[in-house]
């Protein structure tokens, strides 16, 4: 499971909910928002603001350019798709500076 920490658990929510299409699909515990997003690879957003702005995730995507348009639909700054590391990489930062990379074809 990826992790990012964040300083406002709420604001939070709303911009991750964006990047990732739907709201949480847990929340186990005050503080902690989960997303599953496969059989074996989920993201839990953390509301620890010492800890905020120093976190960074992969998340492999199908189509890089379809969750660019996805992203730019849903009001996400994006530079677009980018080479990065062989393959393609598509990297946006949530309010606290955590960077969340797709990559993908």
């Amino acid at each position: 499971m990826g992790n990012c920490t964040v300083s406002d658990g709420s604001a939070a929510e709303a911009w991750y909910s964006r990047v990732l299409g739907r709201g949480p699909d847990d929340r186990p515990m005050p503080g902690l928002l989960e997303w599953h997003l496969g059989d074996s690879f989920g993201l839990q957003v953390w509301a620890e603001p010492g800890r905020a702005g120093h976190s960074s995730v992969v998340i492999g995507v199908d189509d890089l350019d379809k969750e660019a348009r996805r992203l730019d639909a849903s009001g996400i700054d994006n530079p677009g798709p980018q080479p990065g590391g062989g393959q393609r990489i598509l990297v946006v930062e949530d309010p606290d500076g955590n960077r969340v990379v797709f990559a993908g074809a």
